[in-house]
């Protein structure tokens, strides 16, 4: 009898004993990322690429879409972990507040040799607009406007603060928009013959949908020439939680050219045509260039404990 309780009792503690490790061995909860991103067709693509990626490996992940006040807020507060589209030196004015509390860090430049000021259209830069200097004499052909993008871009600052006050522009004005809103001014005027001059950049399917001109800056008032470098940033402590996803940060580098095409598959036709799904563009690029995706991803890994180019691989060609 006694023996038999004892065997009963230790049946009991055998039951109890696995379901207490059946309970501490629940899989772990999936990681997550949430990307911020400015609605400009370069950033909104290459953001798709990132996620994309994050999502091969095994991440949820989220989009996250706002100015780059809103987009950087976010990062302070921590609704935002990466943000891949830090245009240096435009955005510095409204990245340095940020900088200085220690809340958001630059990972690496993820695309070089870029370029950010204003243009004029073909015909005007062969009648003699080659210069923010030439604005002046022509103004009667520009209706004395500069087209911009989204209230609080640097560029538009620079404009409004710098450029119309140094080179004497007295009575031009600064049009503030949204990119597509910008380009439709472009194109509207230059359908009705007129001259145009607006903030362009490349890269941006803008340099091919029209024909354009970058002006030079003789007084040396737009910082660095318009020379640009994007950056990827991360929220201050996420390099910690993650040095997994960190690691790929510090390894992902678009040449122009990519970017271009990725920008082009996106919105062929323009801002007010319909493009390709962005989504369905990354996903098709990723398919074509794991050669490059892998040095992207050396030493990283899937959630899943396997190399992230083999996840990456097998989840490409679905």
């Amino acid at each position: 009898m006694r023996l038999r309780n004892i065997l009963i009792f230790a049946l009991i503690i055998g039951v109890l004993s696995l379901g207490l490790v059946g309970c501490s061995q629940k899989p772990k909860a999936k990681k997550s990322i949430n990307f911020g991103y400015v609605q400009w067709p370069g950033v909104t693509v290459k953001t798709h690429l990132v996620k994309k990626l994050a999502d091969y490996m095994g991440y949820d992940t989220k989009m996250i879409a706002g100015t780059q006040q809103v987009v950087m807020k976010g990062m302070e507060t921590k609704d935002i972990d990466v943000f891949p589209g830090v245009w240096l030196p435009s955005m510095k004015t409204n990245l340095k507040p940020y900088q200085d509390k220690g809340v958001i860090e630059l990972v690496k430049p993820n695309l070089k040799d870029c370029l950010y000021i204003t243009a004029v259209n073909k015909e005007a830069w062969e009648a003699g607009v080659k210069t923010f200097e030439d604005l002046k004499k022509h103004a009667a052909k520009f209706d004395k406007k500069i087209y911009g993008i989204e209230p609080g871009n640097d560029g538009n600052k620079i404009v409004k603060n710098k450029i119309i006050p140094e080179y004497n522009l007295n009575g031009w004005e600064l049009v503030p928009s949204s990119t597509g809103g910008m380009l439709s001014s472009v194109k509207s005027r230059l359908q009705k013959g007129k001259w145009v001059a607006f903030n362009a950049w490349k890269p941006h399917y803008m340099n091919v949908m029209f024909d354009i001109k970058y002006l030079e800056d003789p007084k040396n008032v737009w910082p660095d020439g318009g020379k640009s470098t994007v950056y990827t940033a991360i929220r201050n402590g996420y390099s910690k939680e993650d040095p997994n996803f960190y690691k790929f940060l510090q390894n992902f580098e678009l040449k122009v050219e990519t970017q271009n095409r990725l920008i082009y598959e996106y919105k062929k036709g323009g801002e007010d045509e319909e493009g390709r799904n962005p989504e369905e563009v990354v996903e098709e690029w990723i398919a074509n260039n794991l050669d490059t995706v892998e040095k992207w991803v050396k030493d990283v890994k899937a959630l899943n404990g396997e190399e992230a180019i083999k996840a990456i691989s097998e989840n490409a060609k679905k």
